[in-house]
């Protein structure tokens, strides 16, 4: 990561999604989880960076 605060940003903020979809996410390794659930998250996150973008577009 280029920015070492960024890694702890992006794991808060998939625990906080993963709580939100009801996903049990545990800090460290989480190779017990199904790949759906993991793809959830992912998903999760990205569309909530995706609307995140849009919404500072308008402001322009």
């Amino acid at each position: 990561m280029a920015v070492k605060e960024s890694r702890a940003g992006l794991n808060k903020f998939k625990m906080e999604v993963s709580n939100a979809l009801g996903v049990n996410l545990k800090e460290g390794y989480n190779g017990d989880i199904t790949a759906r659930d993991a793809g959830r998250v992912g998903g999760e996150m990205v569309k909530r960076m995706v609307d995140a973008y849009e919404e500072g577009l308008k402001k322009w």
